[in-house]
């Protein structure tokens, strides 16, 4: 009986040990931020801001061009000619305030878009790493998710040499 037990015990605990999980972490946004194709991406990220600041400053040229004329003929003008052109100069403010909004979140777009790629690229690297060394699980640490980390479970520079990143 006491055979029987142990057996079914050690059983137990082999099968216990086999379902253990390996969980490891890696920094996502170190590697991404390292990766060769981050300079293109924050080339065409910056281009692109480049074109939206220049179709802004064509609006705002245009907007302080008619303060300027408002200013200087509204000595001649009626209450009512006042107001409309008042109304106008509102209006353009509104349209300049949703452009530079719209245009903050077109750059997070463009940049999400631009981004896309390594995101992809990174994610299937680290799922080659973490199948080729056991791992079930891989956290990232960025945020404030942890409050301990075993850096001897941390892939971060075998994704980086997977990728050929040097530090």
């Amino acid at each position: 009986m006491k055979l029987k037990i142990t057996f079914i015990l050690a059983l137990f605990f082999i099968g216990f040990s086999n379902a253990q999980t390996k969980v490891g972490t890696v920094d996502s946004e170190l590697i991404i931020s390292k990766m060769p194709q981050m300079k293109g991406v924050l080339q065409r990220v910056e281009n692109y801001g480049k074109k939206l600041d220049s179709s802004f400053q064509i609006k705002a040229t245009e907007y302080k061009a008619k303060v300027d004329s408002f200013k200087a003929e509204e000595k001649l003008m009626t209450e009512d000619d006042k107001k409309a052109r008042f109304q106008e100069l509102r209006t353009l403010e509104q349209e300049m305030g949703k452009f530079r909004q719209n245009g903050a979140t077109m750059m997070q777009v463009q940049r999400d878009q631009s981004l896309r790629p390594l995101y992809k690229k990174l994610s299937e690297v680290i799922a080659e790493v973490a199948k080729a060394n056991g791992y079930t699980q891989i956290l990232t640490t960025n945020g404030n998710q942890f409050g301990y980390i075993d850096e001897r479970f941390d892939i971060t520079q075998l994704v980086l040499d997977k990728l050929g990143i040097k530090e």
